[in-house]
């Protein structure tokens, strides 16, 4: 009977470490939603500008976009409570904790953060 509950023990840990293993190699969605105190037309392009010019290019990165509320999508689905969505896709949970520590990504939150009324950070593994 040890036996057995040794190896369903060692099983688990086993699988446990695999399951975080996997985690950490499977790529990351970080989606950014950013609500804007002022958001004139203006605004949103420099966020957008500021976007392009700190968060692109980071070691890890799959894929870049940036770009404004889609205004003419009104459906009751749609959350409109957004004035600028980021969408970065990193291939490891690895190389997004690394893009968040980054001296660029740093210096696009200071230069940028005063005007932000709301920020809201979704985070999804992405399965193929």
């Amino acid at each position: 009977m040890k036996a057995l509950v040794y190896s369903l023990t060692v099983a688990s840990i086993v699988a446990f470490a695999g399951i975080s293993a996997q985690a950490e190699e499977k790529q990351l969605a970080h989606d950014v939603y950013f609500s804007l105190k002022d958001n004139a037309p203006q605004a949103k392009e420099k966020l957008i500008a500021a976007c392009k010019k700190y968060l692109t290019d980071h070691p890890g990165t799959v894929w870049f976009a940036v770009g404004p509320l889609a205004d003419e999508m009104k459906r009751d689905v749609n959350d409109r409570d957004f004035d600028v969505a980021l969408h970065l896709v990193f291939k490891s949970k690895a190389a997004h904790d690394q893009y968040s520590k980054a001296e660029r990504h740093m210096k696009f939150i200071e230069e940028n953060k005063d005007n932000w009324k709301k920020v809201r950070v979704f985070d999804s593994y992405l399965e193929p």
